[in-house]
């Protein structure tokens, strides 16, 4: 039996209306994304990568077309069912961390299992166990300005972890950190996937994106690349009419 894909876009549209103009975000996008899979989204700005995202996130809807995540059919969800479903089944990873200033590494990572009503004994053993993971059981008390660029998006991928979501998406999580920093944020989330988290990374960087199994580039809301990150159309900026697709 095959399984079924975690994440579904089919014919997605975002339209914006601007006077007697319209803008297409996202002009009929269409991919599976399966349990276990590390996908990038790349693409410059303005390619329609954050409005996937938003969407993807279930902090924006489509205009049209169809988004399954994990079976459910989030497409026409009202806010505060999407928000349960983002806080039940996304992890989400900022390129600016937003962790909250006055709250400890402990706090910060804690906030999502507070509004899931997780019970305070298991949010304490997670918070534990993510924090090992991500080598900082030594800043639980620390708060955000004690501690490096980073070290803060380690608490922020923590954050992302300790709800055990279904699927991780990483938003430019190394935009905001040096090269070598950057570096060992990505080999954090190879690791991640490794051990069986599906994550989506959100890039306009080439070389970040080819850290991830498979790459779906966007240009002007459409796919034109969608397959493994070594072939050779996979990181070329600039595929306006084809759309390749590598099986």
């Amino acid at each position: 039996m095959i399984d079924e894909p975690l994440i579904v876009f089919k014919d997605i549209y975002k339209i914006y209306k601007m006077g007697d103009f319209e803008v297409r975000a996202l002009d009929g996008v269409s991919f599976d994304i399966y349990k276990g899979e590390y996908v990038a989204i790349v693409g410059q700005s303005g390619s329609g990568k954050s409005t996937c995202m938003n969407i993807m996130g279930c902090l924006d809807s489509p205009t049209s077309g169809l988004y399954h995540l994990g079976g459910k059919d989030v497409s026409d969800m009202v806010d505060d069912r999407l928000a349960e479903i983002r806080n039940e089944m996304i992890g989400f990873i900022f390129q600016q961390y937003n962790l909250l200033s006055k709250l400890s590494v402990k706090e910060n990572v804690e906030v999502p299992m507070q509004y899931a009503g997780i019970d305070k004994n298991t949010r304490n053993e997670r918070i534990n166990k993510v924090l090992e993971r991500v080598g900082l059981s030594d800043k639980i008390k620390n708060r955000p300005t004690q501690l490096s660029g980073g070290q803060q998006q380690r608490v922020s991928i923590a954050r992302a972890l300790v709800g055990e979501p279904s699927v991780i998406l990483a938003d430019e999580p190394t935009g905001a950190l040096d090269s070598k920093t950057g570096r060992n944020v990505m080999e954090l989330l190879r690791e991640i996937h490794e051990e069986g988290n599906t994550v989506v990374l959100i890039t306009h960087d080439n070389e970040t994106a080819g850290e991830a199994n498979r790459i779906i580039r966007l240009e002007d809301g459409k796919i034109v690349y969608d397959g493994p990150p070594d072939h050779e159309h996979a990181l070329f900026a600039g595929l306006k009419e084809e759309v390749y697709e590598v099986l």
